[in-house]
């Protein structure tokens, strides 16, 4: 079942393309990665987003149609929204190496063959903004960068440590049991919707009941579960803060009050990591900015994008 959202007529208005990239790298390493082309392709500014873990490209729309949609405020603006390999539609690397390298190597390839012209800014939400700070911090030529929820200390260090700590059991489990039932352990219903409540923090009943359907339609689109158990290792494995000191690019960093899985203190502390950053912080919400307040994150990102530089 899909339940309706009050973006659907937005989302359905939005002028997109379904495309395919051969991404190179090793031999082995190699992807085909699916991503969908939003906007003008010839507009002077390219936006690549770099969605979180199990999520894929569905999880950032509403983010692209508060940018892109009726009216708006910064129609000058492409939007590029892969899914990450072994993610959505995306085929998984060939060797399974599934690590923040392979990903952070997959994206400057991806951009390499997307050959964007003019001004390119990356985001990236969750385990995304761990992506794509790897891949910045190793000479990804972004202009700009956009962090929303960035993981900003590591993940069993938050507020909420004892769940990751159970949730690294249960990846654990699934990687011990045997294949199949394994792979059901990861596509149970019932703990996807654990998750899902555990992070939803808006008290609108309908908002909930669609970020619930988001996850369950789209939280188990992934490969198999090798794929998951390495992506969800290096997840928690990393944080943005290995990386933040070789990122030069202005950076933006949009946080939440509530955000059980970086605490706002340890954003701010992340922000004095960085050569050039700024926070930006949405109350009332958690780890589900892009569901729960695209609208206000939509406008940070404007007004990012809408300060000057010096040249």
């Amino acid at each position: 079942m899909i339940v309706s959202s009050p973006y659907d007529r937005l989302l359905q208005s939005l002028p997109v393309r379904e495309l395919t990239a051969s991404v190179p790298g090793t031999e082995r390493q190699c992807s085909d990665t699916r991503y969908w082309d939003y906007g003008d392709p010839g507009a002077s500014t390219t936006l690549v987003l770099v969605h979180g873990f199990r999520g894929d490209h569905h999880g950032l729309q509403l983010v692209v149609a508060e940018l892109l949609g009726e009216d708006p405020v910064t129609p000058d603006l492409r939007i590029v929204a892969p899914d990450l390999p072994g993610f959505g539609q995306s085929a998984p690397f060939r060797d399974g190496g599934h690590s923040l390298s392979a990903y952070a190597g997959w994206l400057q390839e991806f951009l390499r063959v997307l050959a964007p012209t003019g001004r390119m800014v990356v985001l990236g939400h969750s385990f995304g903004s761990i992506v794509v700070a790897a891949a910045v911090a190793d000479g990804l030529a972004a202009d700009e960068v956009v962090l929303v929820n960035p993981i900003a200390a590591p993940a069993l260090s938050g507020p909420r440590g004892v769940l990751t700590r159970l949730a690294v059991f249960y990846y654990w489990a699934a990687a011990a049991l045997p294949e199949r039932w394994g792979y059901a352990l990861l596509q149970n219903r019932a703990i996807v919707r654990i998750m899902s409540v555990s992070m939803a923090k808006t008290r609108d009943a309908q908002l909930r009941r669609w970020i619930h359907n988001q996850h369950d339609l789209y939280f188990s689109a992934f490969a198999d579960r090798r794929v998951v158990m390495a992506a969800f290792t290096a997840s928690v494995s990393h944080d943005v803060g290995e990386f933040a000191a070789q990122i030069r690019q202005p950076t933006l960093l949009i946080a939440a009050d509530k955000d059980d899985i970086t605490p706002l203190a340890a954003q701010y502390r992340l922000a004095t990591m960085f050569p050039n950053a700024t926070v930006r912080v949405i109350e009332n919400v958690g780890h589900l900015i892009h569901y729960e307040k695209p609208k206000p994150a939509a406008a940070f990102i404007r007004e990012f994008l809408a300060e000057e530089r010096p040249l």
